[in-house]
């Protein structure tokens, strides 16, 4: 390569690492309120019969719900149209998501009456033809019968929640109104000063949402005809200063142009999101510490410079979440933990191609400039790379697609870490190692490169390459039988699918004390919930997780009483709350992002390989997600959108497994060789299997990491993965490379046919 390249892609990394750095320096990452705690809720807007829920109103609806927010006195909340009728709502610190999806999701119709007198009951409250009511009067004795709006909250200009500290009223809601609205408040405060002391009709009525929260009297000083001037006015009703400041922040947010109703809600604790974080930290640490050590033992100094990249890797994945503004989630902080477990095969590949270069060299050539079999190693192994990772994308970018929530910035970590790894492995360790392999004291020790050798699991291959392709119908038995326990898995035990997919409640518990599971189960059944999920976990069994169908708050107040009772006074860490529409939707889209996973894999494949490999890995990969699923249904684990997540990077990873294999099979085939193609299959395992050892011990230390560190969350996302990723090294041997084998003997590929003949004419010349 001439210097001049060198220099330009040395001068480029120096750019984009210095670039990260200060980036990671300067700004601050973006939490999600799993991770910084908060309640999120989503919002559905729904038709009436004068009004469609589009994108439009929905809009409105959304900026009447942003100034009820910033009443509550969130800091830096968020509000966000998702899709055409949905609302998104985030609250950090927040924890209480009822209080604040009754303050929110209210249609909030602010109307003030003059109070014609009492009246008999009238169901409902209907209003007569006329536009008048009958309500029941706040302050007792029966019902009012109230005459037509007088003017509504449109006519509202500030709302504020103040304590009355001198006329002993405590707690009260002080209006001003707009011009036109104050005269409306004058003439109505004028007409009601007429009617005598006691009288019914010296009364205004405030009716918010079809009630009366207020009906004061006018007061003796006001003159009859003239009114209340200036535009003002006070709402009592023996408040509080919470429901002060709640109806504050609906009178003067205004009314919902649409009713809205609460398709999802979570919260989540500080503590529980500052733990996750310290977790998944210590998990990446340790991964990565692991990992290196690891990378080092088995490649030496290549191992020491490809441990260097993958800590400009975190660096630069770092960055770039913190740069384009994504959400950093718990599970993507999961992502971007795992990502570094995988970060490690592009250098792995890159290294064993190294060592096969180096020894078809021949030692004396290789040593007298070792970048020569590196160099080919990096451009024999660009098309496994490539391949492999964008599987891997392709599952990322459909969690982005299908999933909601956190699972979203999930995709993103993963897909952002899959691209950083390749721009470390490709070039920011090519040029480390280049530097470091044109040192002269490193080409007076070859041993000391990593190269010099190919490593005692592939020299034992080489003696006695495995007979494997030859027991194919031994694999396919073996392969059968699991399938068949992991569907019974689903038949027996069946598949715990979590709230998100089927609606109802998940609220986990903190105890003071170790919570017996059986107790506890036995108390929220004696509550009224015998068939709720109820688990003891965390540390010493202090966390106790309740799951139910029923999704309202009084049921949740009973399940907490009940707990109490029977573990002491506990805390809510985390409250999801998903709607059986909307988990009936996302148990759609859940089947459909795998659908489309193992088209799009099936596509891809078929363009980059005949049809018969692609067939053969996408096969590989849905009998490795089979078996994962079997696995947890065995286990009684929650299947939720984290599992989802999980699932999709197990379609990603067992594909990505099978594709190294593959392509080193059709690069074998390509030399002309006249072996069986069984043969040729055995060949590949025995080329690529140290690759595939080393990539999955990578990854298996972090996910162990995670599984020990991670808390209950991300223990069964990573034994999902765990699972995934042992299942995926196993399935492309005794599954894809035989499946491989079978379908090429039975449509075996069509010969190419030989050039067309040169012929000559009469005259010589040549045709």
């Amino acid at each position: 390569m001439p210097s001049s390249a060198v220099l330009r892609r040395a001068l480029l990394a120096l750019a984009v690492v210095a670039l990260a750095l200060w980036t990671a320096l300067t700004t601050q990452p973006r939490l999600g309120l799993d991770l910084r705690g908060g309640t999120r809720i989503v919002l559905e807007t729904q038709d009436t019969p004068a009004l469609r829920a589009d994108a439009e109103a929905t809009d409105r609806a959304l900026e009447v719900l942003r100034k009820r927010v910033d009443g509550l006195g969130v800091a830096e909340p968020s509000l966000a149209r998702a899709g055409e009728n949905r609302i998104v709502v985030e609250l950090p610190g927040l924890r209480d998501p009822r209080e604040a999806a009754e303050v929110i999701g209210r249609t909030a119709q602010l109307t003030v009456h003059a109070v014609t007198g009492t009246a008999a009951a009238v169901p409902g409250g209907r209003p007569a033809a006329d536009g008048s009511r009958v309500l029941a009067d706040p302050d007792g004795g029966g019902l009012l019968a109230l005459a037509a709006p007088a003017l509504t909250g449109d006519g509202v200009k500030s709302a504020d929640a103040v304590l009355d500290t001198t006329s002993g009223r405590g707690w009260t809601v002080d209006l001003a109104f707009r011009d036109g609205a104050a005269a409306d408040w004058a003439r109505l405060t004028g007409e009601a000063a007429c009617a005598p002391a006691g009288d019914p009709a010296r009364r205004v009525a405030i009716v918010l949402d079809d009630r009366i929260v207020s009906a004061p009297a006018v007061q003796a000083g006001v003159t009859c005809g003239a009114g209340i001037a200036g535009g003002s006015t006070q709402i009592t009703g023996g408040f509080s200063a919470e429901e002060a400041r709640d109806l504050a922040a609906l009178v003067e947010g205004g009314a919902l142009p649409l009713p809205v109703t609460t398709l999802e809600q979570s919260a989540v604790g500080p503590t529980l999101g500052a733990d996750a974080i310290r977790a998944s930290a210590l998990a990446a640490v340790i991964g990565l510490a692991c990992t290196g050590v690891f990378v080092i033992v088995v490649y030496r100094l290549l191992g020491l410079l490809a441990t260097l990249a993958l800590l400009l890797y975190g660096l630069l994945s770092y960055a770039a979440v913190v740069a384009l503004g994504a959400t950093l989630t718990l599970p993507g902080l999961a992502g971007f933990v795992l990502a570094v477990g995988i970060a490690v095969d592009a250098n792995v590949l890159v290294f064993e191609r190294a060592r096969e270069e180096y020894a078809a060299l021949g030692r004396t050539t290789a040593v007298r400039d070792p970048r020569r079999p590196l160099a080919t190693a990096f451009a024999k192994a660009w098309s496994a790379v490539a391949d492999s990772n964008v599987t891997t994308l392709l599952a990322a970018g459909l969690l982005f697609a299908f999933a909601t929530g956190p699972v979203k910035g999930f995709g993103v970590t993963l897909a952002l870490g899959v691209l950083a790894s390749m721009v470390t492995a490709m070039v920011i360790t090519r040029l480390l190692a280049d530097a470091a392999l044109a040192l002269p004291a490193v080409r007076r020790r070859p041993a000391l490169t990593g190269m010099a050798g190919l490593g005692r699991l592939r020299t034992r291959l080489a003696r006695r390459a495995p007979r494997l392709m030859v027991h194919r119908r031994r694999w396919f038995t073996v392969s059968t039988v699991l399938l068949l326990v992991a569907l019974a898995g689903i038949g027996v035990r069946g598949v715990q699918l979590g709230v998100e997919f089927t609606g109802g409640r998940d609220v986990q518990y903190a105890a003071t004390r170790p919570v017996d599971a059986d107790a506890a189960r036995a108390a929220v059944a004696a509550a009224g919930f015998p068939d709720a999920v109820v688990q003891a976990t965390g540390d010493g069994g202090r966390d106790v997780t309740v799951r139910v169908a029923e999704t309202g708050d009084s049921a949740q107040r009973r399940i907490t009483e009940a707990l109490t009772g029977t573990a002491g006074p506990v805390t809510v860490e985390r409250d999801d709350l998903v709607g059986p529409s909307l988990g009936g939707e996302l148990r759609t889209h859940a089947l459909l992002a795998l659908g489309l996973a193992v088209a799009a894999q099936l596509a891809y494949l078929s363009v980059r390989f005949r049809w018969t490999y692609a067939a053969a890995a996408v096969v590989a990969m849905a009998q490795d997600v089979l078996l994962v699923v079997g696995l947890f249904a065995w286990l009684g684990k929650p299947v939720d959108s984290v599992f989802l997540a999980a699932l999709l990077t197990v379609v990603g990873y067992s594909v990505n497994d099978s594709v190294v294999v593959l392509d080193r099979l059709r690069e074998i085939r390509r030399t002309g060789t006249r072996l069986p193609l069984a043969d040729l299959a055995d060949r590949a395992v025995a080329q690529t299997l140290p690759r595939t050892v080393n990539t999955g011990m990578g990854a298996l230390f972090v996910l162990a990491a995670l599984a020990v560190l991670g808390g209950d969350t991300l223990t069964d996302f990573s034994v999902a993965l765990l699972a995934g990723v042992v299942l995926g090294m196993a399935s492309t041997v005794f599954t894809a490379l035989p499946l491989t084998v079978t379908l090429e003997s039975r449509a075996p590929k069509p010969p190419a046919r030989p050039a067309k003949p040169r012929t000559s004419n009469p005259t010589g010349a040549v045709v």
